[in-house]
């Protein structure tokens, strides 16, 4: 008997042993864990003419959380009288604070749908992310800030349509390709990829006004018949007064050691910004060295003689170290910009590059658009993709409903082996994804 008993004492004393280490192992959220935001001015006029200036520093604590954390911090702006689920967004992972230019604030701004030149109230709010389930909000915080219009309206109520295009003869999914206001009032300009096949020219995404070319001979005729076109990237003029129109090989590019291609190319291919009237490329460079030329050739290349920004005809290569660019030509005055940048990329086994990369970059957009992301074109197979920044894993998105939300290291998208046009939109909350297939 009294071995029995020296027996249940030694149990007894391990099972209360094995309690208080597991007490001791158990995480507690500090319920009073919030971080506080703090604003460098609360009202604010934003310059145009100190575009890379900065303008605003938001601020933030790091809370004692209760248990030693690694949160991923996400600061949100939105109108005062916004709920944060249109908010835009700036992923920041573990920095506590968010420097603002000029023109980054403002293009933010007016994506979020403010007026230029009228005084507005905004707030930020921080989002402290210590899991998938754990959340935590800071209190909002608001400002006044008075923006400025920093983007053209060149836009047209004309379009090109067709089985060369990614919407094909017309679809919900996919408007017509734009046209676009020149220095002419009467010519119109569209600068467009297409592939193999048909093409008109229509009004206000409709049929009612619509014009092909008969004899294909240059003219356009009223329900005329289509217009036959071959692979290619194009600009395309339409003169609306005296029915006349030209189809040309057009291409922006970027050659050189730093490109993925080198100097015999394909170029990294530039697109047509039309709220700013110039071109924009996203690029992820090494150490090494660029030009700009026309058409993937050298009958029309430009480099910069002097370092200046400026762009000269077969001017000296321009130097640059790696890294990930937004890559801005002006035409209009000839200069250039290379500018680092946060890309967004897809990767995948459905990817001309699989899971390793390099990704296919997206293209930002602009003006109103702010915050979407596309990529033109681009052949996928049978496989499956994921949203990542800057060919990393740090930052991903998937789809874990196969909804057409994104989801931080969500599940992989199922793809069928085609060619798309996809969008992205971080305007959304919780952020949209959209896969197009060419027809």
């Amino acid at each position: 008997m009294k071995h029995n008993n020296k027996t249940l004492f030694f149990l007894l004393s391990f099972l209360m042993i094995l309690g208080a280490c597991e007490k001791k192992d158990l995480v507690t959220l500090n319920p009073d864990a919030k971080p506080v935001v703090s604003l460098s001015t609360t009202d604010l006029v934003l310059d145009e003419n100190t575009p890379d200036a900065e303008a605003l520093v938001v601020t933030w604590t790091n809370p004692d959380y209760g248990f030693q954390a690694a949160p991923s911090y996400t600061l949100m702006m939105d109108l005062a009288t916004g709920d944060f689920s249109n908010a835009q967004k700036f992923p920041v992972g573990g920095e506590l604070k968010k420097v603002f230019t000029h023109s980054e604030l403002n293009s933010k701004l007016l994506a979020l749908g403010v007026d230029p030149d009228t005084p507005t109230e905004i707030k930020f709010m921080v989002e402290a992310k210590l899991s998938q389930q754990v959340k935590i909000y800071s209190d909002p915080v608001n400002m006044t800030v008075t923006a400025y219009s920093s983007y053209l309206d060149l836009s047209t109520e004309w379009g090109i349509v067709g089985s060369a295009t990614p919407g094909g003869w017309g679809s919900p999914d996919m408007p017509d390709l734009p046209m676009y206001k020149t220095s002419d009032p009467n010519i119109l300009v569209a600068y467009v990829g297409l592939q193999t096949g048909e093409i008109k020219f229509r009004l206000n995404n409709d049929w009612s006004v619509n014009y092909g070319d008969n004899g294909l001979d240059g003219t356009l005729e009223q329900d005329g018949a289509n217009i036959p076109v071959t692979e290619g990237t194009y600009k395309i003029t339409v003169n609306i007064v005296d029915l006349t129109y030209t189809i040309e090989p057009y291409s922006w590019g970027i050659v050189g050691s730093a490109t993925p291609n080198g100097w015999n190319g394909p170029d990294i291919q530039f697109y047509y910004n039309p709220y700013n009237d110039n071109w924009v490329a996203a690029a992820t460079l090494v150490d090494g060295q660029i030009k700009f030329r026309l058409n993937n050739d050298w009958g029309t290349n430009y480099g910069d003689t002097g370092a200046d920004g400026t762009l000269e005809p077969g001017g000296d290569n321009i130097d640059v170290t790696a890294g990930h660019y937004i890559i801005t030509m002006d035409l209009n005055d000839m200069t250039y910009t290379i500018e680092p940048a946060d890309l967004w990329g897809i990767v995948g086994s459905a990817t001309p590059n699989g899971w390793n990369g390099p990704d296919t970059k997206f293209i930002p957009k602009f003006g109103p658009e702010e915050g979407k992301f596309y990529i033109y074109k681009i052949q996928l197979t049978d496989g499956e993709v994921k949203i990542r920044q800057n060919d990393d894993w740090t930052v991903n998105y998937g789809d874990d409903g196969n909804d057409g939300t994104l989801e931080q290291n969500g599940a992989n998208i199922s793809v069928s082996a085609g060619k798309y046009y996809i969008e992205l939109d971080f305007t959304a909350s919780p952020p949209t994804i959209k896969f197009v297939q060419w027809p």
